[in-house]
């Protein structure tokens, strides 16, 4: 396995920037773990390093498409936090892979919430650089099986 470290810029189809690696480290991932999108892999794969592409990626093979039934009105009661406010985000429970949810409105005793990604239903577009190809390491091979 390799180990590919990038930088990216990522932009929503209307341009606004979303988040970049620019000004900082570029980031690392393990060729075929799951550690970044499959839209974005799979031309990082095809890259080398030094080059430069655009990278266009739609929804299904992003953070898929939004979907209706993962928005549901709970009693604030249920919720794990006292105050919460539109724009809140809490994960759902103690285990890193709980979903998160999302605060999208407050109807008295009624909170909204959204268990979609934020980036659920958007076309993605990432301008990204390669900067470096290597053999993962034996540590980094085992951190990508058993993640803390």
């Amino acid at each position: 396995m390799r180990l590919l470290t990038f930088h990216y810029t990522l932009r929503d189809a209307g341009g606004r920037m979303l988040d970049t690696s620019r000004g900082g480290e570029p980031m690392p991932f393990l060729e075929g773990s799951g550690q970044i999108i499959d839209g974005l892999e799979e031309p990082l794969l095809q890259m080398a390093a030094g080059e430069k592409r655009t990278v266009v990626v739609p929804p299904e093979r992003a953070y898929g498409r939004r979907e209706a039934e993962l928005v549901q009105k709970v009693p604030r009661a249920n919720l794990p936090v006292g105050d919460v406010q539109v724009g809140d985000q809490f994960q759902t429970g103690p285990d890193r892979q709980a979903p998160v949810v999302t605060v999208v409105a407050i109807e008295g005793d009624q909170v909204l919430l959204d268990a979609n990604h934020p980036l659920a239903g958007q076309e993605l577009h990432f301008e990204v650089e390669l900067v470096a190809v290597r053999a993962a390491t034996p540590a980094e091979l085992q951190q990508a099986e058993n993640p803390s």
